[in-house]
């Protein structure tokens, strides 16, 4: 139980249903969903949607979507990938022509065919109960008639003014006057909100094709874009078979690559063989060892995550205890690795997280993203589409698994979680944070799994990541803690901002009880009933 003189907040109780997300209107319109007769799968895209309004600088429908959905009474999770392909122009060797040496984030060629809205029409049509034209009206709604401003958002806004001074839609959109929107102060879209109507009335062909798609196409083009109505008109995601692996009895269930689950999954199986309890949940010992996890299983992600079906990604052989263990041995308890050992592999950003269970038992975790901070910063003249970057993260080095080609996915960062154990559905869960985010499942899941902490305090709890060589610490974290990592061998610093946010809801199967947590460093909360 938490200590209720300090800061913080309870997780919350609910019998019935439950659901998370980083946005009090978000959550309030998942719940009104429920109430009003639609399931998880409803609720989510309801949310998702009013998340691309609100939420500006996190996601859009011009953004990417993953999921996962553990129906009621069935021991099965789907996963669901609504990632962007690049279009069909995109070569290497196109590139490599124009002396392009790397995708920017502020250009057309960063902006993949979107994946949000085929996503939600699949979804709807195949696991939903409700019309999607009433999921998008509290979208609709807000995106007519304005919507104030949350203090992290403002928080965000201040900071991606680089991005949105780079197109004259997006300056006009979100810099009226010429600066950001304060906490507080009202902000609408109208023109989004009659693309949103084009949808709610036409479904998926309202975006891919028609008055729209050619927004979206004219406007990349005269950037320099490859983008065709084509590219767009055969846009799809797909249904994907889930990875998973067991840590301490619970298996963790998540999207395979093009995403980076699977760098979640190798972190936890090096860590399974290191008794992480023994160590106090905020001492250097805890995060030296998850820090050096985390160093090797990124080291093979940068290495391999790609489209699997331009690329052969050795999954079976990632997450065989056998190469678990050859990792694990590789740590030192008392200093951190100068070198990292061989891989058996040859030679940042924002995002909306959110979580449903509902009154029959069915659960979704589902993810959605623009992938930078407002994405790539363009945003459509016509329609008010803000198009995300994801497409950056390709290489141009035709050798790597990852290299940009036509109607290729790329590495992407969002990944959905979900929770099992004995063939039962335990939390649907996600951290966001774009390269944080393995890091902020295995914190979370160890803080939960090793530690007996409930959704809520795991959320809270101080967080740090490795990334470019240096070992991030939020400021929960004791400057005595830092001066022991520094003597380990680590470079610390101070996080230069929050690390990530998430959403849980830990189901109780004994009490048939929902518990649900949202992290403090969002805007967000957890509503259950």
């Amino acid at each position: 139980m938490r200590d209720f003189q300090l800061p913080g907040r309870s997780p919350v109780y609910g019998n019935r249903a439950a659901v998370a997300t980083s946005h009090p209107l978000a959550t309030l319109t998942a719940a009104e969903t429920l109430k009003s007769g639609g399931n998880a799968v409803d609720a989510a895209i309801a949310a998702a949607a009013l998340l691309c309004v609100v939420e500006p600088q996190s996601t859009g429908i011009g953004g990417d979507c993953f999921a996962l959905y553990s129906p009621a009474n069935e021991t099965r999770t789907i996963a669901y990938n609504g990632s962007g392909r690049a279009p069909a122009a995109a070569t290497v060797d196109w590139f490599q022509r124009q002396g392009i040496e790397a995708i920017a984030q502020h250009s057309a060629h960063a902006v993949t065919i979107p994946g949000a809205v085929d996503g939600w029409c699949r979804l709807n049509a195949d696991y939903g109960r409700k019309d999607l034209a009433d999921l998008l009206q509290p979208a609709i709604d807000y995106a007519q008639t304005g919507y104030p401003i949350q203090p992290r958002i403002a928080y965000d806004w201040e900071r991606s003014v680089k991005t949105l001074s780079h197109d004259a839609n997006a300056k006009a959109l979100f810099l009226p006057q010429g600066h950001p929107l304060k906490a507080g102060q009202r902000h609408s879209q109208p023109k989004l909100a009659q693309t949103l109507k084009v949808l709610a009335e036409k479904g998926r062909d309202g975006f891919y094709q028609g008055a729209i798609a050619q927004d979206m196409v004219n406007h990349l083009q005269s950037l320099g874009g490859l983008h065709t109505l084509e590219d767009f008109a055969t846009a799809a995601g797909e249904y994907v078979q889930p990875i998973s692996t067991n840590y301490h009895g619970f298996e963790v269930v998540e999207c395979p690559p093009n995403g980076q689950g699977i760098t979640v999954l190798l972190m936890l199986n090096i860590l399974q063989g290191i008794p992480l309890s023994d160590y106090a949940p905020n001492s250097a010992e805890r995060i030296h060892y998850c820090t050096e996890a985390a160093r090797l299983a990124y080291r093979d992600r940068n290495l391999c995550v790609a489209d699997p079906a331009y690329a052969s990604i050795p999954i079976d052989q990632l997450l065989s205890d056998d190469y678990a263990t050859q990792l694990r041995q590789s740590i030192r308890g008392d200093r951190a690795l100068t070198k990292l050992p061989p891989s058996l592999l040859p030679d940042h950003p924002h995002t909306v997280y959110l979580c449903v269970v509902d009154d029959e038992g069915n659960a979704i975790s589902f993810i959605q993203s623009v992938f930078h901070s407002f994405g790539s910063g363009i945003v459509t003249p016509n329609t008010g589409i803000l198009l995300h970057s994801r497409g950056s993260g390709f290489q141009l080095n035709p050798d790597h698994p990852n290299h940009i080609a036509p109607g290729k996915r790329p590495f992407h960062t969002i990944i959905p979680g979900m929770l099992r154990k004995e063939d039962q559905v335990v939390m649907p869960f996600g951290v966001m944070g774009a390269a944080y985010q393995p890091t902020g499942q295995m914190h979370l899941l160890t803080n939960l799994i090793d530690y007996g902490m409930d959704v809520q305090t795991a959320l809270d709890f101080p967080r740090f990541f490795y990334q470019s060589d240096v070992l991030q610490l939020e400021h929960g974290i004791e400057p005595s803690v830092a001066e022991k990592l520094r003597s380990m061998g680590h470079k610390v610093q101070p996080a230069p901002e929050p690390l990530g946010g998430g959403q849980g809801i830990w189901i109780d199967h004994d009490h048939k009880v929902l518990i649900g947590g949202s992290d403090p460093r969002k805007d967000g909360c957890a509503i259950a009933y």
